[in-house]
């Protein structure tokens, strides 16, 4: 990559739709959490555990990302983590920013749900305060429990929803179909909530999760489904409805080794509109938003009007007013606009 390049990438307006709180857990925090709570590690430096994420498809990485999860007990701890990755973020020109959580992971633990978003909640408006960085959540329900599990998840979010923009879907995928939680994701569009839904690459039935989502929950956005590309009547559909996919370049590289380029080409081809983002960074070597917009333009050979693109869709398709969205949008103009007058 050359110097302008990154320089461009760096100095981008940034908007992130797809990043797991509970992923970007850094091993820097993982170390603290495990003092302040007295937890033991099985490793005793962050570079131990650095090395231990070793990982070849999504049930080998879901095992390390439950092992992490378990440290978080606390308010402070949600609140660490929320703040952490919102500092970083900001520093890299990330403006919005939409970040994943999952409750189940830890109610089932016997962590109040009010634990966890308050703790959140703090850390959102603090790093506004103090980076100018704006954040939403949305809660995904885990996909590996029961539909019953979910709807009860969702009553208890139920005076939490001011805080809370969108439902997903996450985790193991495999027998378990976004049909699956239908009735929840009804209650949440009733509530006025946006949908998303995850359909990992080359997971069993994919392309069976991808219509389902496209149709029969009427997902707004896809997240990752890169085998969109296998099935021309797919494709079509998500044209027609004008849906985004939030890819991840880190995660699909380990799934099916050099897949980018072809897949992230493909995508763009095919006239899908797609975002670039970090997904879990504290499990996969720090790349955050910048790491991975200079990955993905490596690797699939990005020209500048395409990252201006990407970008722009990141905005355009977020969970914000039109006012916020205007904004945004108004800063990519005046950055592209500089680009341009200094190319």
């Amino acid at each position: 990559m050359t110097g302008s390049i990154a320089a461009f990438i760096d100095a981008l307006p940034k908007a992130e739709l797809h990043v797991h709180l509970e992923g970007t857990l850094e091993a820097s925090l993982k170390m603290d959490l495990a003092r302040r709570n007295d937890h033991p590690l099985k490793e005793s430096s962050e570079e131990a555990i650095r090395a231990g994420y070793t990982y070849h498809d999504l049930l080998s990485f879901l095992n390390l990302y439950y092992e992490g999860v378990e440290l978080l007990l606390t308010e402070k701890d949600f609140y660490d983590l929320c703040y952490q990755y919102l500092k970083k973020s900001a520093s890299q020109n990330v403006l919005y920013t939409e970040m994943f959580f999952d409750p189940q992971l830890h109610t089932r633990r016997g962590i109040p749900f009010a634990t966890v978003i308050a703790g959140i909640t703090r850390a959102r408006k603090a790093a506004e305060r103090d980076f100018g960085i704006r954040s939403q959540l949305i809660m995904c329900f885990v996909r590996e429990m029961s539909a019953e599990s979910a709807d009860e998840t969702f009553t208890q979010a139920l005076p939490y929803l001011d805080d809370i923009v969108g439902v997903g879907l996450d985790s193991y995928e495999t027998g378990n179909p976004p049909a699956k939680f239908a009735q929840v994701f009804a209650r949440a569009r009733a509530a006025g909530l946006h949908l998303t839904m995850h359909c990992d690459l080359d997971q069993e039935n994919t392309h069976e999760h991808i219509r389902q989502a496209l149709d029969d929950l009427a997902s707004e956005r896809i997240d990752h489904g890169l085998n969109v590309l296998d099935r021309p009547e797919l494709i079509a559909r998500a044209r027609e409805r004008d849906i985004v996919f939030t890819i991840c370049p880190s995660p699909n590289d380990v799934i099916r080794p050099g897949c980018g380029r072809r897949d992230l080409r493909g995508m763009l081809d095919a006239g899908l509109r797609i975002t670039i983002n970090s997904d879990d960074p504290g499990y996969m070597n720090s790349a955050y938003m910048t790491e991975c917009l200079r990955s993905a333009q490596e690797t699939a050979d990005l020209t500048r009007a395409e990252l201006l693109a990407i970008s722009r869709n990141a905005f355009a398709s977020a969970w914000i007013s039109d006012a916020e969205r205007s904004h945004y949008l108004e800063a990519l103009d005046r950055f592209a606009a500089l680009q341009a007058e200094e190319a």
